[in-house]
Formats: C-alpha cells, sequence, structure tokens
C-alpha cells in the first residue's frame, strides 16, 4: 500500500503467461501521480507555506485592514489576477458552466470567501500561532467529512499521517506535558477559526463534484465570482455600519496583495490540482 492509499494484490501464475515469479507484488494503483514539479506532493507542501504565512499577516493586519474588507480584498485580486488566464477557458467552456452552475456555486459557497472571513475574524480575538496550531486538525475534518457525505475510507498510511500531525498538534498545545490538556480552553476566536476549518473541509471533500470537463482554473475563476458575491455586502455592511476601516500603508498593501496572489491564486490553484490526483484525505494531511 502507498501514500495513495493503493493496495498491492498478488499476481498469481497465469495472470500473465510466461511469468517466472507467479507469486511477485504488483502495485495496482488508482491512478498515475506527476512527479517533478508537477508532483501532488510539492504543490501541497509550497501550499502549505503560503498558508502559514497568511495566518502570521492576517494577524499582523489586525486594526489596519477589518476582517471582511481584508477578505474582500483578498479575492478581488485573485479573481483579477486569475481573469487574464481563466476568461478563454470561461468562454471555451461556458455551456458547462450553465449547465453545472448549482454545483460550482455550492463549491464557492463553502470554499472561496466565507472560509476565509472566519479565518480573518477569529485572528482578531486569537493568535497566528493558534491559527495555525487549529488548523493543523483539518485532516480530520476533512477525513470525517468525507465520511459523512460519502463513506470514504481510510487507509492505514493515510490514518498514520493523520495521527502523526495530531501528536504534532498536541505537543505544541501542551509543551509535551499531558496534564496541560486538562487546562487547555478555546476562546472565542478559536471557535470562529475551527467553524472556517469545517468549511474548507466540505469544500475540499465536494472538489470532486467538479464538472469533468470544467478545467481547474476556470473552476476556480467562478468559484472566486461566487466569493465576491457573497463577501460584498458583507464588508459593505462592515465599513458602513460596524466601523470597519482599509487604511492604505506600504505594509497593507503589500499584505494585500500577497494574500490575494499566492494564498488565494497561486494556493487554491496548487491545491485543487493536488486534490484531484491524490484525493482529499492525502491532501488533508498536508495542512
Amino acid at each position: 500500500m502507498n501514500l495513495n492509499g493503493d493496495r498491492l494484490r498478488v499476481k498469481r501464475s497465469g495472470d500473465v503467461p510466461g511469468t517466472a515469479n507467479p507469486f511477485e507484488m504488483q502495485p495496482v494503483p488508482m491512478k498515475e501521480v506527476s512527479t517533478g514539479i508537477r508532483s501532488p506532493y510539492l504543490l501541497l507542501s509550497v501550499t502549505s507555506l503560503f498558508w502559514s504565512l497568511n495566518w502570521v499577516i492576517g494577524k499582523a493586519v489586525v486594526g489596519t485592514i477589518s476582517p471582511l474588507s481584508l477578505t474582500f480584498i483578498r479575492w478581488a485580486i485573485a479573481v483579477a489576477a486569475m481573469m487574464p488566464f481563466a476568461w478563454p477557458l470561461i468562454r471555451r467552456h461556458w455551456p458547462v458552466i450553465r449547465r453545472h452552475w448549482k454545483a460550482i456555486a455550492w463549491i464557492g459557497f463553502w470554499g472561496t470567501g466565507l472560509h476565509n472571513a472566519f479565518a480573518y475574524v477569529g485572528l482578531h480575538y486569537t493568535t497566528a500561532t493558534n491559527g495555525v496550531i487549529l488548523n493543523s486538525s483539518i485532516p480530520v475534518m476533512i477525513i470525517l467529512t468525507g465520511w459523512l457525505i460519502y463513506r470514504d475510507t481510510i487507509t492505514r498510511v493515510q490514518a498514520l499521517g493523520v495521527a502523526v500531525s495530531m501528536a504534532g498538534v498536541l505537543a505544541v498545545l501542551t509543551g509535551g506535558d499531558p496534564a496541560v490538556l486538562a487546562t487547555l480552553t478555546l476562546n472565542k476566536g478559536d471557535l470562529i477559526v475551527i467553524a472556517g476549518m469545517v468549511f474548507w473541509a466540505v469544500y475540499t471533500v465536494l472538489l470532486r463534484t467538479k464538472p469533468a470537463q470544467l478545467p481547474g482554473l476556470a473552476l476556480l475563476a467562478c468559484c472566486g465570482i461566487v466569493g465576491l458575491v457573497l463577501l460584498a455586502p458583507l464588508a459593505a455592511a462592515e465599513l458602513l455600519f460596524m466601523g470597519g476601516k482599509v487604511e492604505f500603508t506600504p505594509a497593507s498593501v503589500a499584505a494585500m496583495v500577497y494574500v490575494g496572489t499566492f494564498p488565494s491564486f497561486v494556493g487554491y490553484v496548487f491545491w485543487n490540482r493536488a486534490v484531484a490526483e491524490v484525493g482529499s484525505n492525502v491532501a488533508g494531511i498536508f495542512i
């Protein structure tokens, strides 16, 4: 069994005429996995780096950019950055998009906009360190969500990866002292961040419902537009009625450009491609 959950079968004599070893173990892969710079494992590792920095930057701009406004600006930049590449694909596959618009909108609801809004709002009440640590529980959420929706199973290798991930989280939380677990509490920000993780888990699992004929970049652009539609009234209400603000300084502009380009545009492209190759359970281990 390999990391993708592919199982090994015993090739018996008669399977291949003239075989010299009738009990040679041969892998039966579910699908061929890309290698080199297209390797899904490399893409997932780079994406994890992008998203880890996103937590730090999201906390750094607290007091400078309101969370809902930051989320809207993030996706406005992301959609603007991807449209020169995505628009020709959208035009070419418009009949597919029209036919499957409900599924695409549903994926966008869970994956773009609101998920990030929960994270940025939560960072107003908790630390970036807590956010990253809590984010490490996403593999478990993805597996549970896959089981609840599609009755997915988990391989032993995937279970081991999740166990190692959770052990690392607990080690950081407790400082190596199990007795600390009895005194741990979650503040309001932690709970808001966890809500966002639920959205991300559902999004990751729902990626399998993507129309097969629709290129990944076209899907991401459509989901980004869904996110902007959802976020626009929320960001406007925050600015008009909730004391929200957006300060344009060199640091804040750099932060907005970063979160819109790498965690959103590039990170989502890498993540979606990797999930398509290795599945949601394996991808979740890299969070």
